[in-house]
Order: structure tokens, then sequence, then C-alpha cells
């Protein structure tokens, strides 16, 4: 039996994976957790095999949960087919990258080649992530335009972060640039959409 681990926090989605995965022979829903932050402590818990990981969640995104986990293989499982975010998880260390839209089939097929050592990954969507070329926003200017993105001031956006309201000038002045934006909610947008924050 292959023991998986559901992580997202839609209650109803993941019961209904849980249902369907529950469907097949060879594989055994071990656990459900509804938050990023709970993944770590099920995992050493439960022992899964695989973990099924949505990106979204309360606590701590499911990027920055697969890039936490050892002895486990994961499968980003998200709506959310942004190119940007496939590039994060291919360097988060993930498995297999399958949005939501696939079939149940597909689905059981992905958990079983990756528990078996094997990369999945859309198709679809990782064609349009080499089409869309590597992040060019350096790890800060995202953190820039990710508190950008929650509104303030510069001064606001300084104290959060812990700089100068001249230093957060001059990431989001480099971030607008590079993404070819005319204002900082524009550039927030284009980066959002592409998967970059």
């Amino acid at each position: 039996m292959i023991r998986v681990l559901l992580a997202d926090d839609q209650h109803l989605v993941r019961e209904a994976l849980a249902a369907l995965l529950g469907l097949e022979p060879d594989l055994e829903v071990v656990g459900q957790v509804s938050r990023g932050d709970e993944v770590p402590g099920a995992v050493a818990r439960l022992r899964p095999d695989v973990v099924l990981l949505d990106i979204e969640m309360p606590g701590r995104d499911g990027l920055t949960t697969a890039a936490g986990l050892t002895g486990v293989r994961v499968i980003i499982l998200t709506t959310f087919g942004r190119p940007g975010y496939l590039r994060r998880a291919m360097d988060a260390g993930v498995a297999g990258y399958v949005v939501k839209d696939a079939r149940a089939g597909e689905l059981a097929d992905a958990v079983r080649r990756v528990h078996a050592g094997e990369r999945v990954f859309d198709r679809k969507l990782s064609a349009a992530s080499l089409s869309a070329g590597a992040n060019p926003l350096t790890s800060r200017e995202r953190d820039v335009l990710r508190a950008a993105n929650e509104g303030g001031t510069i001064a606001d956006i300084a104290r959060r972060l812990y700089l100068s309201d001249g230093t957060v000038r001059n990431y989001l002045s480099s971030a607008i640039g590079k993404l070819g934006a005319r204002n900082r909610a524009e550039a927030a947008r284009a980066a959002e959409a592409k998967g970059w924050l």
C-alpha cells in the first residue's frame, strides 16, 4: 500500500480527494490536514510515502512546506497553473505538480509514479514555464512587492520589513522596471499572475 497524506485547506476538496484515492486498491489516505504548518508534524507522526500539498493554505504555503520536508515524496496539487509556481515547486524539490482539473485516474497514477521514484509534472504547465522564463526578481524584491500588495505607504512597508524608506523605494523601482510595469500595484499583479510572489 502507498500511504498518502493530504494537505488542503478546503474541507470539501480534501475529503473528496480522500474518497477518490481511497477507491484505489493500492492507495491508503493515512491523514488529512488543513494547514501548511501542520504538515511536518503529520509527516513525522503518520509516515506517509507521498504528501499531496495545496499551494495556498493558512499557516504556511505549500511551496515553503515542501522545501522543508525530507524523507517523503511531495506532489503539489493545486488550482494554480502558474508557470512561476511550477518553477518554485521544482526548486523546492517536489516530485510532482498536478493541476486540480486533472482526472482522478491521472492523480492516482501520478501518486504511483512519484512513489516509484519518477517525477510527474503537468505537460501544459511545463511548456508554459519554459516559455515564461526565469523569475527576474530577487528574493528581497519579491518581499517588498508582497508587502506593497498588502497595502500601506513606503514607510509602512519599510517598518514591516525592517528596511529604510529609501531601500524600499529602490527595491520597488527595480521590480517595476524588471516587470515593465507602471507602478507598484501593477508590478505586484504581474508578478502574482506569473506565480513569482
